[in-house]
């Protein structure tokens, strides 16, 4: 095996390699020049301002990355004067630092590259804080330190400029691998539930399929915003793009068609116990499962995809097991045969979705390739959003009000108690403040657990490489190290950045002598964020479960008419229809999150927990039963059903906005099963001489129908906990796609 072999090309596909490496060549960049000039107490400021500039990296072409990194320097120019000039009037410093924090989280409201840049920013003026602190204990010079910063992050962001521009599709392919490796898994959780086996438990089986498909979800959104920065906005894709869109494309069919359900799986098993069908559907799916995660595997290495013969001989004999149990023409199966007609065309159209996949010609023919842009498209568009959180109903606004005392806070404790390196605080509480409750107390018990092993491992290296040169090349891996690690293993991310902090320290003075007020500085700041967390504007998500379980009927009622109108006037993936489908998928994944953040929140403010997860299972049934109309949509011809299609629809409507509209005004609802079970009871007494489309619109309306007094119930559960109206939040917006 050459040097760059099959290892290296495993290692070079992996989403964070690039990333990886691009800290990893700025850091010993800069480490070079440093030790080229001599200027060893250069490598601390430098390092620091290419972590601020790599914090504030989205992705983006190397246009748009141009763009932010001109905003990222010119936010970080006006912080680092902003410090200089002030930092000699406490009084007058943090006034301007809790302003400026305030207003740069407020940013957030224009999106992800805005967010990333003000947060960036904030850290970059603690930075230039100790910077300042440092100089004028040893009367350093003038604007050195934020020159210094900087430069750092200029370097660092002149790179990742090049890297875009040199490395353009590389993100568009990790991203696709991701989101198919996502669907493979949720494909396997979704062939549990075709499991024949009796008393298991569906509603765990169904908590845990909401929760992959809020992965899933948000694998799609990320394919999508890298899909819509390299392409999305110069018209009519070419050959090579065209392919990422068909990915991108099939993939959210695959979504679709893996979320329905075109019957209750439990009426399935009891009828179908002692045939094979179920089990031979649930082995199909399994193996489709695989496919698209090895599909994932081949876009990430760019290989050939190969489906291979099993899944097309598993599909055939599906069929034949169908085929046989219809020859038996026992007149009690005739509705549930239909269901399954349904279920095994969904399967055999994935079939040939996953085959086609194979080939490596690609068209997007008339498919419409239009994307939403979620982003701001003029300075009137930026100050409408700003504006509209602006409001303590906003949780942006309650974070950045929480941020901006909390700062303020910390840095009336820094002049208190005058630790040293006592700026530490501010920084910590800048990094494990987060939105809500939940997962600042997770960020909390990482960053202080990783300090303490950072500590240790610091103190340990520092006695074992005593030369300066090992000690530089420590502290680029270990700063390598948080980068790699700093989304998904938070703990080993910041025992890397304080091991990397005690070498870059110890250049310039006493490593071993930061240890201990690293440790006392991290708990105050972890502290000063729990109790900002806590009792300033708190975000308690059974405060507003109710909005999201309303958001989550609204945009199903929305989606619902989408796909009805589709059955009345033909079948088109127009980007108005993908948006409603993205909007329900969307509320589904923020309810399963706000029930996740719920589970690490105070045992006082988790009333509604059991509730918002029996409403999370009937509100994913539900959505179950309109993707299994979505995936089988086309034109009907006139008939007389059309007329109960069109009062069936109508009674949806209310039925599921009168749910919506009691959750959101916290209003009590008043039974109406008896209606609703009628209205299902029509509906599946269908005429044998409907056609399919006709029967499959009955049949799914029937059983949406059948569920409404299911959500009510759940609904009415929750709206009669006792609720403290202080704090309540305005409907969460659905992110659409």
């Amino acid at each position: 095996m050459t040097f760059f072999g099959k290892p290296w090309r495993h290692l070079w596909a992996h989403n964070k390699a690039s990333y990886g490496v691009r800290v990893f060549i700025a850091l010993t960049g800069a480490m070079s020049v440093c030790w080229y000039f001599g200027s060893l107490t250069s490598i601390s400021p430098v390092f620091l301002g290419i972590i601020a500039s790599a914090l504030a990296e989205t992705d983006d072409n190397w246009l748009g990355r141009l763009k932010s990194l001109l905003a990222t320097l010119l936010c970080f120019g006006i912080a680092a004067v902003s410090v200089e000039l002030l930092f000699p009037y406490p009084w007058l410093f943090v006034i301007g630092l809790a302003l400026a924090t305030f207003s740069l989280t407020m940013l957030g409201a224009l999106g992800e590259r805005y967010a990333s840049i003000a947060q960036a920013t904030v850290i970059l003026s603690i930075y230039g804080m100790i910077g300042v602190d440092q100089r004028l204990n040893m009367d350093g010079v003038l604007w050195l330190e934020p020159s210094l910063l900087l430069a750092g992050a200029t370097w660092y962001g002149l790179l990742s400029v090049l890297w875009c521009a040199l490395f353009a599709h590389q993100p568009v392919r990790q991203n696709l691998a991701s989101l198919y490796y996502e669907l493979g898994l949720f494909l396997r959780y979704k062939a549990d539930l075709l499991e024949p086996v009796r008393q298991i438990d569906l509603h765990q089986r169904r908590l845990k399929l909401a929760q992959q498909n809020g992965k899933v979800v948000e694998a799609l959104n990320r394919a999508k915003a890298t899909i819509l920065s390299r392409f999305g906005r110069s018209g009519r894709p070419g050959v090579r793009s065209g392919a990422y869109f068909k990915l991108y494309f099939m993939a959210q069919d695959i979504h679709e068609r893996a979320s329905s359900s075109h019957y209750p799986y439990s009426a399935l098993t009891e009828t179908f116990f002692h045939s094979d069908v179920l089990f031979r559907s649930q082995r199909l799916l399994t193996l489709q499962a695989k496919a698209c995660a090895a599909l994932g595997e081949a876009i990430r290495l760019r290989h050939p995809f190969d489906y291979g013969q099993q899944s097309q001989q598993a599909m055939a004999d599906l069929t034949a097991s169908l085929d046989y149990l219809k020859q038996q023409k026992n007149r009690n199966w005739k509705g549930l045969l239909r269901s399954l007609d349904s279920l095994c065309d969904n399967l055999a159209t994935l079939e040939r979705q996953l085959s086609e996949a194979s080939r490596p010609e690609v068209s997007v023919g008339e498919l419409d390739t239009s994307l939403l842009d979620p982003a701001p498209r003029s300075l009137k568009d930026m100050f409408q959003r700003v504006r509209l959180q602006l409001t303590p109903t906003s949780l942006l606004f309650r974070h950045g009000l929480r941020m901006a005392l909390a700062l303020a806070a910390g840095y009336g404790v820094l002049h208190l108690i005058h630790p040293n390196y006592g700026y530490w605080i501010l920084l910590t509480t800048v990094f494990v403040c987060r939105p809500n409750y939940g997962a600042t107390r997770l960020r909390l018990a990482q960053r202080i657990v990783g300090t303490v092993i950072g500590l240790l491992l610091g103190h340990a290296f520092l006695q074992l490489f005593e030369t300066t040169e090992v000690q530089l090349l420590m502290a680029v891996v270990a700063g390598t190290v948080f980068f790699l690690t700093r989304t998904d293993r938070y703990t080993v991310a910041t025992a890397a950045i304080t091991v990397m902090v005690l070498f870059c320290f110890n250049q310039v003075g006493d490593g071993f002598g930061l240890i201990w007020p690293r440790l006392i500085d991290t708990l105050i700041g972890c502290f000063i964020a729990v109790l900002a967390v806590f009792f300033i504007l708190p975000d308690w998500q059974g405060r507003r479960l109710h909005q999201v379980m309303a958001n989550t009927l609204v945009t199903s009622n929305l989606y619902l008419c989408s796909v009805i109108d589709q059955y009345r006037n033909g079948k088109r993936d127009d980007l108005a229809y993908r948006v409603a489908r993205r909007n329900v998928h969307n509320a589904d994944a923020t309810l399963s999150a706000a029930l996740a953040n719920m589970l690490r929140e105070p045992g006082h403010f988790r009333r509604n927990l059991d509730a918002g997860f029996r409403f999370l299972a009937l509100s994913n049934t539900l959505l179950s039963y309109l993707s299994a109309l979505g995936a089988h949509r086309t034109k009907l011809a006139e008939h007389p059903s059309d007329e109960i299609i069109g009062k069936a629809l109508a009674r949806l409507n209310s039925g599921l906005d009168e749910i919506a509209t009691a959750l959101a005004e916290r209003r009590p609802l008043v039974p109406t099963a008896e209606e609703e079970n009628a209205l299902a009871d029509e509906l599946e007494q269908a005429h044998d001489e409907l056609d399919d489309g006709h029967r499959l619109v009955l049949t799914q309306l029937a059983l949406i129908s059948r569920l409404l007094p299911n959500l009510k119930s759940a609904a009415a559960y929750v709206l009669r906990e006792p609720h403290d109206n202080e704090g309540s939040d305005t409907t969460v917006d659905a992110v659409s796609s």
